[in-house]
């Protein structure tokens, strides 16, 4: 089994900053990309950015030059720095991995459980 563990969310002023964290645990070989999801009430859940093992990371339009992600791959761990912070970034943000496990090699994209970002005006 795999886990993944997000904390870093919470209330900030508009123009602030969050940091993101989540990191993977459990029966884990190898990991390809790590990325971050969000999805706003009544809203579907939507890309926000995803970083490759090795390569460029990917950001929806809505956050380039705002936001960052980073991995630390010896400890299985994904980051994204949120800056300028807009209420319009307010959701709960999602990590998802691409994940071999060690027993039987089989892939699989697993799911933190959330955690919220909430922006105010």
């Amino acid at each position: 089994q795999v886990q993944l563990v997000e904390s870093g969310g919470g209330l900030v002023q508009a123009g602030g900053s969050l940091r993101l964290s989540c990191a993977a645990s459990g029966s884990i070989f190898s990991i390809a990309a790590m990325g971050w999801y969000r999805q706003a009430p009544g809203k579907q859940r939507e890309l926000v950015a995803v970083m490759p093992n090795s390569g460029r990371p990917t950001y929806a339009d809505s956050v380039k030059g705002r936001f960052t992600i980073s991995r630390d791959n010896a400890k299985n761990t994904v980051y994204l720095q949120m800056n300028s912070l807009k209420p319009e970034d307010t959701a709960v943000y999602y990590c998802e991995a691409s994940v071999q496990e060690r027993v039987g090699g089989n892939w699989g994209a697993y799911w933190g459980q959330g955690t919220q970002v909430t922006v105010s005006s």
